[in-house]
């Protein structure tokens, strides 16, 4: 297994592991709605949690009266990004999502990113499907990306690839970490510079 697999797992179960609160998730609800406010975003990429990530569906509810939010849809091996409608119904790999919609085609402000952990790079390890680099390879721009977690899962190493999405912001339900705080002789699997 190689080190962003073994680092997956691991991630993984310990998300499975650990016991939320909504405390956590209300943490970093609190977190991101101060960064949107100072951000002036008004069309905002979410996503619908899964058990172990952070549950930003009641600040969704709260900004949806004055902003566009939006979620993914999945498409093939991708998605398309709708904006976020009720019901909800349950889908591909167990995921909620609303009813199929045209796509939203507009500029996003800023996109909320779930993460299975990153690494020293600030780059994405998810569930090794690859549905968020190819929708942000296809974007031609790059919105404002926040990766969320309850409780951060950080390799020390670069274990990426230079395709996986790097973030803007990291937050978890104790600590806010910036891009700057990179350290800049960075290099992911693949040898392109970051």
């Amino acid at each position: 297994m190689d080190k962003k697999k073994r680092f997956r797992f691991n991630c993984i179960e310990k998300l499975k592991s650990a016991n939320y609160k909504p405390a956590l998730s209300l943490k970093v609800s609190r977190q991101i709605e101060t960064i949107i406010k100072k951000r002036k975003a008004r069309a905002i990429l979410f996503y619908i949690p899964m058990k172990f990530e952070p549950n930003l569906v009641p600040l969704m509810h709260k900004l949806r009266k004055n902003k566009v939010i939006l979620v993914p849809f999945m498409q093939g091996e991708s998605f398309k990004t709708v904006q976020y409608r009720l019901p909800l119904k349950r889908k591909r790999f167990n995921i909620k999502e609303p009813a199929d919609s045209n796509k939203f085609s507009k500029k996003i402000d800023v996109a909320i990113v779930p993460v299975v952990g990153i690494d020293r790079c600030f780059r994405r390890v998810g569930f090794g499907k690859g549905m968020y680099d190819r929708f942000f390879a296809s974007l031609r721009y790059k919105p404002y990306t926040i990766f969320v977690q309850n409780r951060a899962c950080i390799s020390k190493k670069n274990i990426t690839n230079f395709y996986d999405i790097k973030a803007d912001l990291f937050v978890t339900a104790d600590s806010l970490q910036g891009l700057k705080s990179v350290n800049r002789d960075c290099y992911c699997r693949g040898g392109r510079r970051n």
